[in-house]
């Protein structure tokens, strides 16, 4: 086995100046509990940009190059004590470990207890599932909080809003619902209406119309839980269930989840008056990492995945760019090996 890898780190503030091609070493054997991957193909998120500007990452005590890159795609090399997984199994996961250890590399090594980890199915390319993970487990973390809400006899009248259903994220929300039978009304701009509706919503609004026209959309629906994957707070209340993985920031270049919940006392105030049964219920969550929650998307058909683009692994800079336009209809990959 190689000793040294390939790898895009980062070291310095911020992107994209940090972001570097380097080599870096490769243990010959894995730790206990870890795996050596071939990373075939990994996933881009915007996530990884906000941490390579994240201050805390470049303070002394976790100063050192870090592995940009969450979700992958790959084959085991090796794999040490107390793991499910053998060599030359092919698979695929999401690691969120904050020590370095990232995707965007040509052998990884991570540790299976803080890896979301699952096999991967053979109907799946590595570029289709690389680019599952970080997303599938958000949305189907979301649904899962609002499934408690959904208490109509008939699943299509259990109603649910979908805020940024274009979204890479919001389009497997969608996916999710209507598969549960639910009624899915989704926000998107214009050009996106048809690729929407054909995720399965019922209904769409385009939010360039005007500022309220989403507002009035989601009151006349009258729905039984909302999920937010574009920020703001025009349909808080709108719903017993307020979802959402980004609070209450408007620029994308800004960390989301339940972080913000550190920064923003009127989120505080709002998910403890909805705890208290004072007004409607309002979380803003993080995704768990759920190995049976992966495997559902393991059944998805290679059709239903929806890549933007896909750079090869010299052109991660490029593969960058094209994210952070905030254009990208499905993932960004970057194709590590073949």
């Amino acid at each position: 086995m190689a000793s040294t890898t390939k790898a895009w780190i980062y070291t310095t503030p911020s992107y994209p100046d940090t972001l570097q091609q380097t080599t870096i070493p490769v243990p010959a054997t894995p730790a206990p509990n870890h795996l050596l991957i071939e990373v075939r193909a990994s996933a881009l998120n915007p996530v990884d940009i906000q941490l390579m500007n994240l201050p805390l990452n470049y303070l002394p005590f976790f100063n050192g190059p870090k592995i940009a890159g969450r979700d992958f795609a790959g084959v085991v090399l090796a794999a040490g004590t107390g793991t499910a997984f053998r060599a030359g199994n092919e698979v695929m996961g999401l690691n969120l470990s904050f020590a370095g250890n990232g995707t965007l590399t040509e052998i990884a090594h991570f540790d299976t207890r803080s890896t979301c980890i699952v096999k991967k199915p053979a109907h799946l390319s590595w570029t289709q599932a690389a680019s599952l993970p970080l997303v599938w487990l958000t949305a189907y973390t979301a649904i899962e909080r609002c499934a408690p809400f959904m208490k109509a006899e008939n699943a299509n009248q259990n109603k649910l809003v979908v805020l940024g259903g274009s979204s890479a994220t919001g389009m497997y929300m969608i996916r999710i619902a209507k598969a549960r039978g639910w009624t899915v009304l989704s926000s998107c701009s214009g050009r996106n209406e048809a690729f929407v509706r054909g995720l399965g919503a019922n209904e769409v609004v385009d939010y360039t119309t005007s500022s309220s026209a989403v507002t009035s959309a989601v009151k006349a629906f009258k729905p039984d839980a909302i999920i937010d994957c574009v920020g703001g707070t025009e349909c808080i209340g709108l719903a017993a269930q307020y979802v959402t993985i980004v609070g209450d920031k408007t620029d994308r270049s800004m960390m989301g989840g339940s972080a913000l919940l550190l920064t923003s006392p009127r989120m505080v105030l709002r998910s403890l008056l909805g705890y208290l049964g004072l007004g409607s219920s309002y979380e803003c969550i993080n995704l768990e990492q759920n190995p049976e929650y992966l495997r559902q998307a393991t059944e998805l058909k290679g059709e239903d995945v929806v890549i933007d683009s896909v750079f090869g692994f010299d052109k991660a800079k490029e593969a960058f760019e094209r994210l952070n336009t905030g254009r990208a209809r499905g993932k960004v990959i970057v194709e590590v090996s073949t």
